[in-house]
This record gives C-alpha cells, sequence and structure tokens, in this order.
C-alpha cells in the first residue's frame, strides 16, 4: 500500500471547491436575472432534483480526479520515480540501466541517462583493468597469506588493539567452536568473526597485561618481542597463548615503534595438562608406594641377618620380601604400561582420510616396487589418525621385501573399520611364509635399497598404540600382513571434513579494521559506515506472534566493515512446541518433522544473541521479527537492547515515491538475485545485500548517523505498522 500524496488530494479537493463555487456563483447570478413568478417556477423544478445536481457535480469531481491523477502520474510522479532510479544508478557497482517511462521527454532523459551509465561503466571497466594491473603483486602476496593461514595447523587470531578479530584461519574457528558453551547450535557460530571482540573468550586484563609486558620488551629493543600466557575459558578449557606484536609502519621500526595490533598464537593444553596431572600422580604413588616397601624390606632384611633367627620368623620376613616385591613390580608395571600409552599418544599423528592415505600408499608401493597394487572396499568415510610418512614406509618396506625375496607380482591393500579402530591390510598371493621370517622382517630395520632407517615395523606399529600380524587365507590362497590402527575422534573427523571441505583461502580477514577504534559515545552517533550489523530474519508457526506462534527457524549474516561475511552466518531450526500451520509450511518448506527435536527457543537465544552482540540488528518489516522476540523475553530471560534498522522504513525513506516496499521488490530495484527466499538465512542474505546498497544513498540524503536513520526511518507512513 502506498501512501496518498498530499499535493495530489489538495489538488483535486482545490478543484471540487472550484466547481462547487462556479455552481454556486452561476446560479445566483441566474436566480438574480429572474421575475418572482420565474423563481417560483425554477424552484419548484429543481428542488426535487437537488440531488441529481449534487451527483452530477461530483460525477464531474470523479472524472477531473481521474485526470489529474493520470497527468500526475505522468509529468509529477515520473520525475520523481526517475530521480529515484537514476540516484540507484549513480550507487550501483555493477551495470544497470534505467527504464524508461512517462512523457515522451521523460522516455528520453531516460536514454540520454543510460548513454552516460553506459560511458561511466566503461570508463569504470577500462579503471578496473588498470587497477587490477597495477594490484596484481599485492594480490600474490595476499593470496600467499591466505594460503599459509589456511593451511597452519596452529590457531591463528589477529585483533586490533581495541581487541577486535581482523583475521582468523580455519583452525582458530573450529576451536573457537569448541570452546562455545553451545558448539551444537547454529555451529557455534556466536564467538569468533571479524570485528567481533577477543575479549568474549579471553579475560580483557589479562590481554592488556601481556601487552603491557611486550611494551616493555620493545622498550628495551627486543627484537622479537612475546609473551605467553595460560588461561581457563569459560567452558573450563585451558589455552596457552603466545602473543605477538602487529607494528606500526608509520612509527618505524626501532624501540620506539608502535602496535597497531596483536596475533595470538593458540593452542588447547586441557588434554596434556590432564596427562601430566595422571602422570605426576603415578610418579607420586610410586614414590611413596616404593617408599613404604623399602623400608619393609629393609627392616625383614636386618632381621634376616641373626643367624638365631627362629625358622618360622625368617619364613615370616621371608614373604615380607616377597610381597613387597612382587607389589613394586607390580606398580612399576602398571606405570611403564600408562606411561607408554602416554608416549603413544604424545606421537604427533594427524588426521587423514582413509581414502587419501591407501592411495598415497598405492602409488609410493607401485613407484619403489614396480608391481601392481589393487585397493579393494576402502571406505571413504573413514578418518585415520596416523604419522602418515612412517607408516608409509612400513608398507612400502614390507612390499619390496615380499617382491626381492618371494618375487610376489601383484599386491592388494584394503582399509575398512572393526569396532573402534581401522583395519588396513596388505594383502598378496604367493609361496607361504614362516612365522619366523614375519618375525624378522618385523624387528628389523627397515631399509629401501642403500638407504636405511633406525625404526623398525615393530616401533612404528607400537607408536600408534596399534598391532600387527601376518594370516592367511586359505580359501582364497592369499595371505595378508593386518594393521589395526586409530581412528580419528568423532569431533576430529568432523573439524577434518570441514577444513577439506571448505575453500582453501577463505575470507577471514579485514586489515581495515586496524583503523577502527572504540568510541565513547553511544552507537546512534556514530557513522553507519562504521558499524557492524547483524542481519536477520526469522520463519515462525505463523503469522500473529500475540496468539501464541512461535519461531521455527533463525537465520543471519554480519556486516562487518561495508563488508557482507557470508561464511560467518548463524542458522538454527527451532522446535516450537506446537504444531506448524499448515498454511505456512508452503511457504517457508518447514515441515514438523524437521523442527522435531530440534533445540528450543530457550537454548538457541542466548547462542543468537551472542551472535549479536555489539552489533546494530537489521530485518525487512523487522517490527514482525522483533515482536517474536520480545515476547520471548519472560520465558528464556534473553533481551535484545541493540538499536534496530529495518530496511521496509529506509527503502520507503530512500524511495518515498515507489509503489512497493517489499524485500522482492527492492532486490529487483537494485539488481539483486534472490536465492532461498522465505528460508531464515536466504532472506537474511538479499536483505544484507539492500542494506549495502542503501546505504549509500541515505549518506547522499545526508543521512550519515545511526540516529538520523532511526529518525527518519520512523517519519515514514510505514513506520506505523505495529504486531
Amino acid at each position: 500500500m502506498k501512501q496518498p500524496d498530499r499535493r495530489l488530494m489538495l489538488a483535486i479537493a482545490a478543484v471540487g471547491l472550484a466547481l462547487a463555487a462556479w455552481l454556486v456563483v452561476s446560479g445566483a447570478l441566474v436566480w438574480s436575472t429572474l421575475a418572482p413568478d420565474e423563481r417560483e417556477t425554477v424552484g419548484a423544478v429543481l428542488g426535487p432534483r437537488i440531488a441529481l445536481l449534487g451527483m452530477s457535480w461530483l460525477a464531474a469531481l470523479a472524472g477531473v480526479a481521474y485526470g489529474m491523477h493520470r497527468l500526475y502520474l505522468r509529468y509529477a510522479s515520473a520525475p520523481v520515480r526517475l530521480l529515484e532510479a537514476t540516484r540507484v544508478l549513480l550507487a550501483a557497482s555493477e551495470a544497470h540501466q534505467l527504464t524508461p517511462q512517462g512523457s515522451t521527454e521523460l522516455r528520453a532523459l531516460a536514454g540520454s541517462i543510460n548513454e552516460l551509465a553506459g560511458q561511466r561503466d566503461r570508463l569504470r571497466e577500462d579503471m578496473a583493468e588498470q587497477i587490477a594491473l597495477a594490484s596484481r603483486n599485492v594480490q600474490q602476496e595476499k593470496n600467499r597469506l591466505a594460503a599459509l593461514m589456511a593451511e597452519l595447523t596452529q590457531s591463528v587470531v589477529v585483533c586490533n588493539l581495541d581487541g577486535r578479530i581482523l583475521l582468523y584461519n580455519s583452525r582458530a574457528r573450529l576451536q573457537f567452536r569448541a570452546l562455545s558453551q553451545a558448539p551444537t547450535l547454529a555451529d557455534g557460530a556466536e564467538l569468533m568473526g571479524i570485528g567481533r571482540s577477543i575479549y568474549a573468550v579471553f579475560d580483557r586484563q589479562l590481554v592488556a597485561h601481556a601487552l603491557e609486558t611486550i611494551h616493555q620488551r620493545l622498550r628495551r629493543g627486543a627484537a622479537s618481542p612475546s609473551a605467553q600466557f595460560v588461561t581457563a575459558t569459560r567452558s573450563g578449557q585451558l589455552i596457552r597463548v603466545q602473543m605477538a606484536p602487529v607494528r606500526d609502519p608509520a612509527t618505524g621500526a626501532g624501540p620506539d615503534a608502535g602496535i597497531s595490533g596483536f596475533v595470538l598464537m593458540l593452542d588447547n593444553v586441557t588434554q596434556s595438562f590432564e596427562e601430566a596431572t595422571v602422570r605426576d600422580q603415578l610418579l607420586h604413588g610410586l614414590t611413596e608406594g616404593s617408599r613404604s616397601s623399602l623400608a619393609n624390606m629393609q627392616a625383614a632384611v636386618d632381621m634376616l641377618g641373626y643367624a638365631d633367627l627362629e625358622p618360622e620368623m625368617r619364613e615370616r620376613f621371608l614373604r615380607v620380601v616377597r610381597e613387597e616385591v612382587s607389589a613394586m613390580s607390580m606398580r612399576i608395571t602398571d606405570l611403564v604400561q600408562r606411561s607408554t600409552q602416554g608416549l603413544k599418544t604424545r606421537w604427533p599423528l594427524e588426521e587423514m582420510l582413509g581414502t587419501d592415505f591407501v592411495t598415497a600408499a598405492q602409488r609410493q608401493i607401485e613407484s619403489h616396487c614396480q608391481r601392481g597394487v589393487a585397493v579393494e572396499g576402502a571406505d571413504a568415510s573413514l578418518w585415520l589418525k596416523v604419522e602418515s610418512f612412517t607408516l608409509l614406509q612400513v608398507l612400502t618396506y614390507l612390499a619390496s621385501r615380499l617382491v626381492d625375496e618371494f618375487d610376489v607380482k601383484f599386491l592388494q591393500l584394503r582399509l575398512q573399520q572393526v569396532g573402534q579402530r581401522a583395519q588396513l591390510d596388505l594383502i598378496w598371493s604367493g609361496q607361504v611364509m614362516s612365522t619366523e621370517t614375519v618375525m624378522a622382517w618385523e624387528m628389523d630395520p627397515m631399509r629401501f635399497g642403500t638407504q636405511s632407517t633406525p625404526l623398525t615395523v615393530r616401533d612404528v606399529v607400537e607408536r600408534h598404540g596399534g598391532e600387527m600380524w601376518f594370516e592367511r587365507e586359505r580359501v582364497r590362497h592369499q595371505a595378508f600382513f593386518r594393521f589395526l590402527l586409530p581412528l580419528a575422534s568423532k569431533q576430529e573427523q568432523l573439524e577434518a571434513s570441514q577444513i577439506m571441505q571448505n575453500e582453501s583461502r577463505p575470507e577471514y580477514y579485514d586489515f581495515d579494521l586496524f583503523q577502527v577504534s572504540e568510541q565513547a559515545s553511544a552507537l546512534d552517533d556514530q557513522l553507519l559506515s562504521s558499524l557492524s550489523f547483524t542481519v536477520f530474519d526469522t520463519e515462525t508457526t505463523g503469522l500473529s506472534p500475540s496468539q501464541g506462534d512461535e519461531i521455527i527457524q533463525i537465520g543471519a549474516a554480519r556486516i562487518v566493515n561495508g563488508r557482507l561475511l557470508r561464511q560467518e552466518s548463524f542458522e538454527q531450526l527451532v522446535d516450537p512446541g506446537r504444531l506448524i500451520s499448515a498454511a505456512s509450511i508452503p511457504i517457508h518448506g518447514i515441515t514438523q518433522d524437521m523442527v522435531t527435536g530440534q533445540p528450543t527457543i530457550a537454548e538457541v537465544l542466548p547462542a543468537f544473541h551472542a551472535f549479536a552482540q555489539d552489533t546494530v540488528l537489521v530485518a525487512h518489516n523487522a517490527a514482525f521479527d522483533m515482536k517474536f522476540l520480545q515476547l520471548q523475553e519472560a520465558r528464556t530471560g534473553v533481551a535484545f537492547h541493540q538499536p534496530v534498522l529495518d530496511t521496509l522504513l529506509l527503502s520507503a525513506v530512500v524511495h518515498p515515491s515507489q509503489e512497493s516496499h517489499r524485500l522482492e521488490a527492492i532486490a529487483g530495484r537494485f539488481n539483486i538475485t534472490v536465492l532461498g527466499r522465505h528460508t531464515a538465512l536466504g532472506d537474511a542474505m538479499v536483505t544484507a545485500e539492500v542494506l549495502l546498497r542503501l546505504l549509500p544513498l541515505l549518506q547522499g540524503m545526508g543521512i550519515h548517523t545511526l540516529r538520523q536513520a532511526r529518525e527518519a526511518a520512523q517519519e515514514t507512513y510505514y513506520a506505523r505498522l505495529k504486531y
């Protein structure tokens, strides 16, 4: 619904009054020329028909109004719409054309504007080519940095001095997800993100102390100052942090050089700390137990030294010695077993897709032994935790001895899961091998031609905490070496698979945030261009929040420093605890089965609140979505006090003459491709694109701050919508 134009309504009213005045004046003039008897006759004739005169006046007024409306659309409204479309054209970053409308002159003007826009677009393309040529080296360096960050096995986070994250790698994202108090909700997205505060994870005073340590070392002339600390997170994890400064090139490189930010390298040491605690307990138990046993044995030995000791007493003291020796032996055996297990777990193993390992082994054996190697039944979903280099050496060593000593012609690899471990078989057909030969191969140092290694097959197997044996299949006339290897844990498989699926150069950085600093002023007085936004949307069981309808999905995306961070999104289905309206299912496509068993709104809202903290909330027709959130405050205790912007109202501010401000209509005006309409995350992404197009248009109208944008939005016709 479009607000009626006041000017047009006033013009129609003025014409109506003029027609009425003309009729009255004309009637008065005619009346004044009539004789008294004529007046009586005219009065008798027109009196009963005065309503007909009024109707004719209304009909004439309607005809005039229609004509004026058509003229208004053609000559008054059309230029305004052309002006609004031209502003969109000026702000567009891609090629865009106006649709000619209105009079012949306006159509000609639109054509001329399109020609000028075409010239501008061609100039832009030429300039873009020149910039691309000039920035090729810079892009190459950026790609190298992105590749390095993506492939690092250590978590790395770069922050500005205010603690705002401006770069992180995939490992950091996965580690922060593990630190989340609700890692299963929306992929644990509430902690890590460009522009987010590192103080959501680490204590501000702790980071400030580390920074002060670095400043002191800089003043002392340290070439590579750094600081380390270990801290416990809110989720109970122990994190070892190494901090290094990011130098400010504008201040030089001397002892007085400034710092523009800092780099954090993170290691989760919770497990290693627990293992060290267990080892300390084992050593303490061994020490205390051995001290007691040695004291008892010393006393018994002293007594056994007496020649006149009675046989019964001698036997009793000998029994004491035997029992204490046995107890010490058991304690030492237990210590050896548990410490050996610790050594195995501390061996640097890595998560590797089983099919990748088998393929690598196939290529290496074929290259080294000059024999064909087949792969049988390798489970594509199996993730191993292995030291791939030495394990490949073992397979190649055994295969080469089979070829050299038994002239094996064909080899086969088989990988499958058996219980909680992976079963890897090296299979061949040929001469029978003795158990003594297998044991000799297992214990001999591995040799590869003229090269050798001190490691044996047994060393490698034990370091993996695995097992290895030789077995025959008499029915198939085959033999095989079987290895039982550790599987990656479920969390490690998930993390590794996600790293594999992610792009190798994700856009997890924004160096422009080095220029951002905390401001003492409220968000209302900050520039729109300096704010971070959380653009969100909800899908619900129906359209009546006050009548018991509930949220069934929340989707959100973040805009930081004028960039839409597509990979930092929030998407979560919600169990509403009630039936979904049948009429709404065709719209959003969410069925009852999809939400049954999902987290409740009481679980989801705290995670979404953390995701949106320190940002401005943005939605299309925000009154609807905010009403659902506000109705949950009493139940969940989660309140959203951030300022809110509505793209529907902002569109009405920028384009007051447009007929429609529906999301599809606005996207069409801005040439935005709509994907995933009526899904929470899809609508949030489209709304975010719309906001990015609206911001420069608002600035062109003199609306620069959040306060100005909110005040302008509240003055629009659509601000009266309530839910």
